[in-house]
């Protein structure tokens, strides 16, 4: 997606960070083994690096999501926010890390039906809260809830949306580079 806006300041590494934003990064390549640069780029804000950190880790572990299931959510809001660093980095965790279907994740990468009933539930369900800013019809949770989902995995998806949010809006704004980790999975919605 082009931005007619780029923020000037220079993003911040382990090198230039302050206090606040050093701690962040210096767990990132510890956990990573690299400091991507999206991360790079939100640290010129650190409150906003360590909200987004915070709730990311909350939603991974705490969600009651499965790794697929995380991963549609995650690729469908940055699908819907048109952040091509965002899709590029889930496509990879989705292919490497939490086994998302091929069909599955070239479905959601292209803005295609997704072939499994379950999660397309979910990709759907994901979409209309963000379509709805949070204010789903009855009709929508009872198909979602339906799809053998919860009540509680609602409220996780807001923050799915809060957390992806931070991260595809703060990359419109930044640009940052495609990190080669994620270059294989390169998307220009």
């Amino acid at each position: 997606m082009n931005a007619d806006y780029q923020i000037k300041t220079d993003p911040v590494n382990l090198d230039t960070s302050d206090d606040q934003a050093r701690p962040l990064l210096e767990t990132a390549q510890k956990n990573l083994g690299f400091v991507p640069n999206m991360y790079q780029g939100m640290a010129i804000a650190p409150g906003m690096l360590s909200t987004y950190l915070h709730g990311y880790d909350q939603f991974r572990r705490h969600s009651d999501f499965q790794p697929a299931e995380q991963e549609v959510v995650l690729l469908t809001i940055s699908r819907y926010n048109g952040c091509d660093y965002c899709m590029a980095a889930h496509s990879m965790i989705a292919e490497k890390v939490s086994q998302v279907p091929e069909p599955v994740l070239e479905a959601i990468r292209n803005r295609q039906p997704i072939p499994d009933p379950r999660l397309a539930a979910l990709s759907r369900f994901v979409e209309r809260m963000i379509d709805s800013r949070g204010l789903p019809t009855r009709e929508d949770v009872a198909a979602f809830l339906e799809a053998s989902f919860e009540e509680q995995h609602i409220l996780q998806i807001v923050l799915a949306i809060a957390v992806k949010t931070l991260s595809n809006y703060g990359n419109h704004l930044n640009h940052p580079e495609l990190d080669p980790a994620f270059a294989g999975h390169r998307w220009e919605g």
